[in-house]
């Protein structure tokens, strides 16, 4: 089985190493934006794979993984490929739906496997503004399938975490078992969602990153690259908003017929919480993988702009549809707007701009 991969990030590149180490035919697609510079990569030949902590020593190389094909030719790297997977940051998907609507064929599945941000949609949307109408068979991930780290200088990936439990639905939910019985080749630990308004509400980083982050920009600011969120950030009054915004979240999912896995259940089931009886705090503040996690770097990082336009933005305008309060959302977004001087409810994903509304959400469901 062939999967191609569109998207040279640390997502992307682990995604390469994995799957072909465990036996599939992998290609890579070598593209202007949203990658990485891939020139030792491909003098190298592949990937040396290494499983554990992050920052492993330098001698510690790992196994060597040879990719099959890396390219700059779409055509090329999707040619034979059952699976076409999409591993790219939220803002990338409009980008990668230009490059992939007009040369992927109706019998191979794109699975856009990131954070959630209603990417199917949002891909198909696109591929109609180009005048291109075909019957598209797509899903979408609620969450990357790794912790990982690429280190293009030595092709190396560190891989500290294989999630256990990833929820994936199709668009439209029609094509769910279908799609889901060839994408679980891949990966066990996929598990089929009711659609992907659940797949999207699933989605954790919004919830974690952009109220703590808020909280924590002036010691951000100040720190000079030496912030660690999940170390410092969160604490026993900033998790406060997170609860509030997770308590929202699971409002809004009971308001569309299905129940949502809560902050900490949910972390558990992926693999980044032990199964320890601690707070949500203190799972955060000692988790193995979390704690070895630096960053936002800076207030203009993806922590704030991408989960707050593609997730809170999208949640408040959810939730105003279905008749669900979400200040805690809605106040994060103000400020953060004040704070970054940019309007993020202007600029964020919305029913409109999906060319949907409370009447057709049934398109989504």
């Amino acid at each position: 089985m062939k999967v191609a991969i569109v998207g040279a990030g640390n997502g992307g590149l682990t995604a390469c190493a994995d799957l072909k180490e465990r036996g599939f035919e992998v290609s890579l697609f070598e593209s202007d934006k949203f990658c990485k510079d891939l020139d030792f990569i491909k003098k190298e030949g592949g990937l040396y794979l290494c499983e554990g902590e992050i920052g492993s020593s330098e001698d510690e190389k790992g196994k060597f993984i040879e990719i099959d094909l890396i390219s700059d030719d779409i055509n090329e790297v999707i040619k034979g490929a059952e699976v076409v997977m999409v591993v790219a940051p939220g803002v990338a998907i409009e980008y990668f739906a230009r490059i992939l609507a007009p040369v992927v064929n109706e019998d191979q599945i794109i699975l856009i496997n990131c954070a959630a941000c209603m990417a199917p949609v949002r891909f198909i949307n696109e591929a109609k503004e180009m005048g291109i109408n075909k019957r598209f068979k797509i899903a979408e991930t609620n969450t990357l399938t790794y912790g990982t780290r690429a280190i293009v200088e030595s092709a190396k990936i560190e891989l500290y975490l294989r999630a256990k439990k990833v929820y994936l639905a199709a668009y439209p939910c029609s094509d769910n078992e279908e799609v889901f019985e060839v994408c679980k080749k891949l990966y066990d630990c996929f598990v089929l969602a009711k659609n992907i308004l659940q797949v999207n509400l699933e989605n954790g980083n919004p919830e974690v990153h952009p109220g703590p982050c808020l909280l924590n920009a002036g010691r951000i600011d100040f720190s000079g690259g030496e912030f660690w969120l999940y170390r410092e950030g969160i604490t026993e009054h900033t998790i406060n908003v997170l609860e509030a915004v997770e308590k929202e979240r699971i409002a809004l999912g009971r308001a569309l017929g299905f129940e949502v896995e809560g902050a900490l259940e949910a972390r558990q089931n992926r693999g980044y919480f032990s199964q320890d009886e601690k707070t949500l705090q203190e799972h955060f503040n000692t988790s193995e993988v979390f704690t070895q996690i630096k960053g936002p770097t800076s207030v203009t990082s993806r922590y704030f702009t991408e989960d707050i336009s593609t997730g809170l933005v999208f949640w408040s305008d959810l939730g105003k549809a279905l008749g669900v309060p979400t200040p805690n959302i809605d106040a994060i977004i103000v400020l953060a707007s004040s704070l970054l001087k940019t309007d993020f409810y202007a600029e964020g994903l919305t029913l409109d701009k999906l060319g949907l509304d409370k009447a057709n959400l049934d398109k989504v469901m």
